[in-house]
């Protein structure tokens, strides 16, 4: 018997793939072994991004339409810090073979959405879809605290992914899938990893879950992976990604309180092979485990994202932090 992930059964019959990062920042890098291996397979793949960068400088050009920035390798502007300039730039500069003769290559545009509330970014995704002609999406996270409900001792940074949630779960596309990867790498933002298995747990209950995966570290997407953070890294020095550095020393078989970026941090890193691990799930039933997603959909900015989770928080008890057993 050959087993199959539920996750790559989602994505039958599905031929025009947006990869979109959730959280901002370099998140999007998260999806690059998804997005390289699907393309290997001959699938369309597209690239997207929630930008933390004020895309309103941008300009006017640069405007696919109404919340789309269509980034280039040569969209000017920001010298010191674009995530999304970074990554089309390596897209531009790198092919690869797939082991019989053909050569393959990401399209280097990376769409941008600016930090919004959940109604403008849901109307974003709405235009790029159609724009697109998308079969599915696949919104990743690096970490794991896009699969916090709420009700956590801790939730690391929930607005950014909360909002990316909420307006990917009300875009009609057929297909809508959620990928983390980077098992452990929260814990620098307080969560607590129990209750991520907890809720992962109750997502399998729901039938939401759809298995996980290691990305292979001595296959071609974890070395393409591993060159694309490297790049970002000698890119943007001063504010180099700690998630993706820590995933992509995970891939290299490191262990422990690994340096990542040059850089040390007050409290011990542990960098482990989970952290090279995708957990995957159906969106809609992430979205239906959230416990304040119905406050934020009417949400203009993310200050009222923000302001409508703290007084959420504000009335419940959180679960209390529980030590792992083993």
């Amino acid at each position: 018997m050959t087993w199959r992930l539920p996750f790559f059964e989602a994505l039958d019959g599905a031929e025009r793939i947006l990869i979109a990062g959730a959280g901002g920042g370099f998140d999007v890098y998260a999806g690059l072994p998804l997005a390289l291996s699907l393309r290997d397979e001959g699938r369309t793949v597209h690239l997207a991004n929630l930008s933390i960068v004020n895309l309103y400088e941008l300009a006017r050009d640069d405007w696919l339409e109404p919340g789309i920035a269509a980034v280039t390798p040569d969209t000017a502007g920001f010298s010191d810090y674009f995530p999304e300039r970074t990554l089309a730039r390596w897209l531009a500069s790198t092919r690869w073979s797939d082991g019989g003769g053909h050569l393959h290559q990401l399209p280097p545009t990376v769409y941008a959405f600016p930090r919004t509330g959940v109604r403008p970014l849901r109307s974003a995704y709405r235009r790029l879809a159609k724009r697109l002609r998308l079969d599915a999406i696949v919104l990743v996270d690096g970490g794991t605290d896009i699969l916090m409900r709420g009700d956590e001792a801790a939730l690391g940074t929930p607005v950014e992914d909360a909002t990316s949630l909420a307006a990917v779960n009300a875009t009609p596309v057929p297909t809508k899938l959620v990928a983390a990867i980077g098992f452990g790498v929260d814990a620098y933002h307080g969560v607590n990893h129990v209750q991520v298995l907890e809720n992962i747990a109750a997502l399998d209950r729901a039938g939401a879950y759809l298995g996980a995966f290691t990305v292979p570290s001595h296959g071609r997407e974890a070395a393409l992976y591993r060159d694309a953070v490297a790049h970002a890294r000698a890119a943007t020095p001063k504010r180099a990604s700690i998630v993706n550095g820590q995933i992509a020393a995970a891939l290299t078989g490191a262990v422990g309180d690994v340096p990542v970026n040059g850089r040390t941090f007050t409290e011990p890193l542990f960098v482990n092979p989970l952290m090279a691990m995708y957990f995957t799930f159906e969106l809609a039933g992430l979205a239906a485990q959230s416990l304040y997603l119905d406050r934020i959909r009417g949400t203009d900015d993310m200050l009222q994202v923000s302001h409508l989770i703290e007084r959420f928080r504000d009335e419940i008890t959180p679960r209390p932090r529980m030590p792992f057993p083993h």
